[in-house]
């Protein structure tokens, strides 16, 4: 206790605080202290939920309370397309959502574990097509796992794609649940907007 007592006495010392009175072990808290960091992401902002078929895609205005959705599609991709060429569609769709909406923060879910190797392959493909596209418009990304997404937006790391939806839903105001992958998209602009500092 007195060693505790002696640390307090030098703390309020060297930071030109009051000492502390008789008996007490802890420091007076000064002002500063008191006051919580600004927390979370006030912008436009891009959430990306990756497939290399399906990728799911939506945007929303963070900056004012209550945020809304402006924009959501799933980049829906024909078997008959070549890999690449999947690519090359969620580029462009990563593109066009960004410019129309003058997005300036991404978030993406990170790749999980998976057992199929051509599924980590596909994802792992598609996220770098979205990524190289918003490195190139300059727009901050964060990436995210999905347990992260699902407590940010739920308070539940292993709550249901359905869940989600009904949280996105009920949070920005929608007149009906979006579809999964853009729902699990918008999920991810939560996060960031809850989350991240900007």
């Amino acid at each position: 206790m007195a060693r505790k007592s002696s640390r307090s006495l030098w703390t309020a010392k060297l930071t030109g605080q009051p000492l502390p009175a008789p008996g007490r072990t802890r420091p007076a808290k000064s002002p500063a202290s008191t006051v919580s960091p600004p927390r979370g992401c006030k912008a436009i902002i891009l959430g990306i939920d990756p497939s290399l078929r399906g990728t799911g895609l939506a945007v929303i205005d963070a900056r004012r309370e209550p945020m809304r959705l402006l924009a959501s599609v799933t980049v829906k991709l024909a078997p008959k397309l070549e890999a690449y060429e999947c690519l090359g569609k969620i580029a462009d769709a990563v593109e066009k959502l960004a410019r129309q909406h003058g997005v300036t923060e991404a978030s993406i879910e990170e790749t999980i574990y998976v057992q199929n190797f051509r599924t980590a392959q596909a994802m792992g493909a598609s996220r770098g097509a979205a990524l190289s596209v918003l490195a190139r418009l300059g727009v901050t990304v964060g990436e995210y796992a999905p347990k992260r997404i699902k407590m940010a937006v739920t308070g539940h790391g292993a709550a249901s794609k359905e869940q989600v939806g009904r949280m996105v839903r009920n949070v920005l105001s929608l007149p009906a649940d979006l579809p999964l992958d853009e729902s699990d998209a918008a999920a991810a602009a939560l996060c960031h907007a809850y989350t991240a500092r900007g």
